[in-house]
Formats: structure tokens, C-alpha cells, sequence
């Protein structure tokens, strides 16, 4: 992107060609938020050198929050950040909650926001484009990262999407393939936007060497430093370093994928559980770990030195 439009945006693209960390959404023993545990996390990212932060992921259980607790996390991870890092913010639900959210996330500081996967049932490639477009336009000072996880939506439609908002800037992708991956990018236009691999660092060896430039992470709430490491290897072109630290987080991740990633999250908080940094409560439809890959978790992260 160039001229003035690349300029305005300049700073969130390059948040995005980073580390896009997803905090967890620690829980107290009442199930209210555990404030204090939430910002205990977040320094520890940002004192590790995280720099772009996601309050309302996936990983943070964006859909097992309340309106008034997800508006809550956004505004200590933005006071918790202090200017130290991006604030990208997830949104979504019904366009009027997503548009209030995305204005909230502008009101209180933060610099972007990721726009969820539309869940309704039935999406057709104009109305993801409106859906999107509704939330962008309602905020033209931030930047805007749609979250496709589609895979039959055409390039066309994105490039369509961002000629019509310009703050439209970075793509979440989280299809996991890379071929699909790469002919969408190329589709769309590799370099008009910043692409991210929104599955995470087991898919960012792979969707880097296609043209992404980002990386979701959860790991990070657990050990900052791979996956920093993992993205500094990338940077460099040194694709044996960055599958060093793959094989490190290997079955980690394996165990987060499996059964559908019935426990993407709960994973994440049981290691987080054993360094003692939260509670491992998850919210329903998640739930916690059988006691024998509670053990193995633990094993893991003792294994990492952290």
C-alpha cells in the first residue's frame, strides 16, 4: 500500500507483521473475571517484548463473554499496555453489537479491530463483505483485520471490501491450507494487505514462506519467548531455527488441535495453571482437561524451562 492511506495505517500494519498475541480471559473461583490474573499476564507478555495484543480472541473465550466483561478486558489490556503495545480488539455477534464493540474499542484507545467469523448460518460472499463493511466504516480511524476462516470466500470479495474501506489493512487467515492460503493472498493482493497466519505458530513456517508476515499466538501466554523466537527465525529466513522451536511446541499444540480443538483454550490455562499465573477454569461449551493430560501439560512446560 502507498500514499496517504498506507501512511495513516502504517504503524497497525506493522503491529501486525508480529507476534498477534491472544490473552487468555483468566476466571476467579466465583467465575467473574480475575482482573488482577488478567493483567498479571498481559505485563508478563509485554515485559517478554510482545508488542501487538488481541483482548477478545478466541483464546480469551470472546464467546463465552459477557457484553460488559468483554468491554471490561479492553480497557485494562488497554491500561495495562500503557502505549507499550497495539491494541487490537475482537469484535463480532450481530452488526449492531459488532459496530458499538469496534466504537467502545476506538473510545477507550486501542488502534484496530479483529472482525470474528461471521457464525450465522447462512453467509454469502455480498453479505460478508457488508457485514464488514458496516463495522469498518463505523470506525475509519482504526484498522480493521477481518478473521476468514471461510475458505470458499473469493479473493475478489476482500479486494472488493477494502476498496470500499480503506482501514481495512490485515487479514487473519486461519484456512489450514497453505496452497489455499497462498492463491487468496495472491487474489486479493499480497501486498495490499498484511497477512497473518491466524492458526498459529504451527502453521507459520508454512504461511510465511507463502506471504504471511504475522502470526496469531496463544502459546504466548504460556512461554513469550518461543514464540517470539519462532517469528525472529521467520524474519531471517532461517527455517530450521523456526522448525526448532515447532518441534518444542509440537505436541503442545497437538493437544490443542485435537478432538476439533475441543481444548484450544483449556490447554493454554491448565499450563498456565501448573506456573501458577491462573486459574484453569474455562467456561462452558469448553471444559477442563482429563487428569492424565493435565499431567502430560505439565510435563511439557517443566520440559520448556520456563
Amino acid at each position: 500500500m502507498s500514499g496517504a492511506v498506507g501512511e495513516k495505517y502504517e504503524a497497525q500494519r506493522d503491529a501486525l507483521a508480529d507476534v498477534v498475541a491472544i490473552p487468555v480471559t483468566p476466571f476467579a473461583e466465583d467465575g467473574t473475571i480475575d482482573h488482577d490474573a488478567h493483567r498479571k499476564i498481559l505485563r508478563r507478555q509485554l515485559d517478554a517484548g510482545v508488542r501487538t495484543l488481541t483482548p477478545n480472541g478466541n483464546t480469551g473465550e470472546f464467546y463465552a463473554l459477557a457484553p460488559q466483561e468483554r468491554r471490561a478486558v479492553v480497557e485494562s489490556t488497554v491500561e495495562e499496555a500503557a502505549g507499550r503495545a497495539a491494541i487490537l480488539v475482537g469484535v463480532g455477534h450481530d452488526v449492531p453489537t459488532a459496530v458499538a464493540a469496534a466504537r467502545h474499542a476506538d473510545a477507550v484507545g486501542a488502534h484496530m479491530v479483529m472482525v470474528h467469523q461471521p457464525v450465522h448460518p447462512y453467509v454469502s460472499d455480498s453479505g460478508w463483505v457488508d457485514y464488514h463493511r458496516a463495522i469498518a466504516e463505523a470506525v475509519p480511524r482504526l484498522g480493521v483485520v477481518p478473521y476468514l476462516r471461510d475458505a470458499a470466500l473469493p479473493g475478489a470479495r476482500l479486494a472488493a471490501l477494502a476498496d470500499a474501506c480503506p482501514n481495512v489493512i490485515g487479514v487473519k487467515y486461519a484456512v489450514p491450507d497453505a496452497a489455499r492460503f497462498a492463491g487468496f493472498a495472491r487474489d486479493a493482493g499480497l501486498e495490499r494487505f498484511v497477512w497473518v497466519a491466524g492458526l498459529a505458530e504451527p502453521y507459520a513456517p508454512s504461511y510465511f514462506s507463502a506471504g504471511a508476515t504475522g502470526f496469531t499466538s496463544g502459546l504466548v501466554n504460556v512461554a513469550p519467548g518461543l514464540s517470539l523466537r519462532m517469528i525472529e527465525a521467520l524474519r531471517r529466513g532461517d527455517h530450521p531455527a523456526a522448525m526448532d522451536v515447532w518441534a518444542m511446541i509440537r505436541r503442545f499444540e497437538e493437544l490443542r488441535a485435537a478432538d476439533g480443538s475441543a481444548h484450544n483454550v483449556t490447554v493454554v490455562k491448565e499450563a498456565l495453571a501448573a506456573l501458577g499465573l491462573c486459574r484453569r477454569d474455562v467456561r462452558a461449551p469448553s471444559s477442563l482437561l482429563p487428569e492424565a493430560e493435565r499431567a502430560e501439560v505439565a510435563d511439557i512446560v517443566a520440559g520448556w524451562s520456563i
